[in-house]
């Protein structure tokens, strides 16, 4: 789920510490770093790289930043849960026996747990696969079908919305299968902690490195 990264229209709330074009950048780097880890995913498990992204008219901005394997598909819905209720109802209209929907928050999550989402889909039974995130949301769902109560009497953007969900699947009779937490970068306390993490002396090279050059960039000029 992918938003063209314009400076002004992405990572606001980041806006400052960083100016909307720095914004916009991360976004960016967000976007190529999550994009490689899914199409890693996508290799190992015989799967299909998607961008739902908007607004349409913009799919040019995407040629630099997504993988090669990645197609596009539009997204569509005035809100957050339409539109991630209507791009697994249009992926499934595709023929896909099951989807995930990622979030483009998250650059540290890795390969091996967009993998594991897939291993939880390929097994039997209707099922919901979700990655939770230290806020209380999540960074991805996994469906075998478009149950549109999932997406239905969220608070979206609130620290309910995990627990909202699972809710939502007990009551129509769902298993919930639980993914390694991860965290959304979207405020200033989170991206300090993005940069502790990317720019330590531990940190391994091979999670976010676009995200991580750039930050090891920003904040040789700035501090954050």
């Amino acid at each position: 789920m992918t938003k063209v990264p314009q400076a002004g229209h992405v990572k606001t709330r980041l806006v400052p510490p960083l100016t909307p074009s720095e914004a916009a950048e991360l976004n960016k780097c967000f976007l190529r770093d999550t994009a490689a880890s899914i199409s890693s995913a996508a290799c190992d498990n015989n799967a299909c790289a998607i961008a739902v992204y908007t607004p349409v008219g913009c799919e040019a901005a995407y040629t630099d930043i997504l993988a090669v394997d990645f197609k596009l598909l539009p997204q569509r819905g005035e809100t957050f849960g339409e539109r991630l209720y209507f791009a697994a109802e249009d992926l499934f209209k595709c023929g896909f026996e099951s989807v995930c929907l990622i979030d483009s928050d998250s650059p540290t999550v890795p390969a091996k747990s967009f993998s594991h989402a897939v291993a939880e889909l390929t097994k039997l039974g209707d099922r919901v696969v979700l990655g939770p995130c230290d806020d209380g949301g999540y960074y991805l769902i996994g469906l075998k079908k478009p149950h549109r109560e999932l997406f239905e009497q969220i608070d979206w953007s609130t620290r309910r919305v995990l627990d909202q969900t699972r809710q939502r699947a007990r009551e129509i009779g769902l298993e919930v299968k639980l993914l390694p937490p991860g965290y959304d970068v979207d405020d200033g306390a989170s991206l300090c902690r993005l940069c502790k993490e990317l720019l330590a002396e531990a940190a391994s090279a091979d999670i976010a490195p676009h995200t991580r050059e750039f930050l090891r960039k920003l904040t040789a000029r700035k501090k954050l």
